[in-house]
């Protein structure tokens, strides 16, 4: 099978196409033929083992894992013979969290790896785009701001793969939303839900006389330290950045009984019921897919290259 590898940290080039041995499932996996998979910043910080937190965990001189990914979409092709709720011929939409792999034409995923059955109507690249930035959003906003009806939210880099999907679920769990993006995307984050728009490039959301219960900093851009001024007295500021000071301060705000700072590993909380309720909203149509541009697998490298000009607006997905 088709797959793209990497056998060293480095530049998008360092990432090439190979034929590999097809995987064959376990008694407890399933074997999905991938149709689609997306590119995000966290697959290029994977690529370049930066942060050096990255090296740490997945290899300290090479990557652990030579095919990287983790949200992929396609059809069931075959399942061990312990699968008992899925089926030959089932679209689904998956994450490998553990060992990525998503890069590549064929993928074994064990029957408890975060699944979901993609509606009839949803294409597979829908699916998967809602699946990239739409299971972080929803961990941050829902599971660790707990945001409510009637609040007022911040989202900074509100055209982004998870800013934009954040906008659409503040909106569909009742919040005032404030989407934080160039003057050029606008009109984007507007027609995803935003009540209120900031351009960065004519106005420092940080130094506004408005207060929100709930910044959520979705590219990493910002600090606490910046944002506290407009929290409310327990507002809660949640960022993507994987940095020791982030983490720091959440360990030092948690046991305050003001404004808190919260920082998740998104991927590692996901599961099927994450997935099967983000399907539901995009069924319904409460979530709807922003795609900027598909290339095929051969271009992934090409794909990071654009991913890293930070210029993409919603999601940049991988064909098959």
């Amino acid at each position: 099978m088709r797959s793209m590898v990497q056998l060293s940290y480095g530049p998008p080039e360092v990432i090439i196409l190979q034929d590999i041995v097809k995987p064959s499932p376990g008694s407890k996996d399933i074997l999905i033929r991938i149709h689609a998979s997306t590119v995000g910043p966290s697959d290029c910080a994977f690529r370049k083992g930066d942060p050096f937190m990255i090296k740490l965990i997945y290899g300290l001189f090479r990557p652990k894992f030579a095919i990287g990914g983790t949200e992929l979409a396609g059809v069931i092709e075959s399942v061990g013979e312990e699968i008992q709720h899925l089926k030959p011929g089932d679209r689904v939409l998956g994450m490998s969290v553990k060992n990525f792999g998503a890069y590549a034409e064929y993928k074994c995923l064990p029957e408890e790896s975060p699944l979901a059955l993609i509606p009839e109507d949803l294409s597979f690249e829908e699916a998967v785009g809602v699946c990239d930035g739409g299971a972080t959003a929803l961990t941050f906003l829902r599971d660790k701001a707990n945001l409510r009806k009637g609040q007022k939210v911040l989202i900074n880099g509100a055209s982004g793969a998870v800013g934009i999907y954040a906008v659409q679920l503040a909106k569909y769990y009742g919040a005032e939303v404030t989407g934080v993006c160039s003057g050029s995307n606008e009109s984007l984050v507007k027609k995803a839900g935003a009540d209120f728009v900031v351009d960065y490039n004519r106005e420092d959301f940080t130094k506004t006389n408005k207060a929100y219960d709930v910044v959520f900093d979705a590219v990493g851009k910002s600090s606490f330290s910046a944002c506290k001024r407009v929290l409310t007295s327990k507002g809660v500021y949640l960022t993507t950045a994987v940095k020791f000071s982030v983490l720091l301060q959440m360990i030092w705000t948690s046991s305050l009984k003001g404004k808190r700072v919260v920082f998740a590993t998104a991927g590692l909380l996901q599961n099927s019921a994450n997935l099967s309720f983000l399907m539901e909203l995009a069924k319904n149509r409460a979530l709807n897919a922003v795609i900027d541009r598909r290339y095929p697998l051969e271009q992934l490298p090409v794909a990071q290259k654009y991913v890293e000009t930070e210029r993409k607006k919603g999601n940049v997905i991988i064909t098959f």
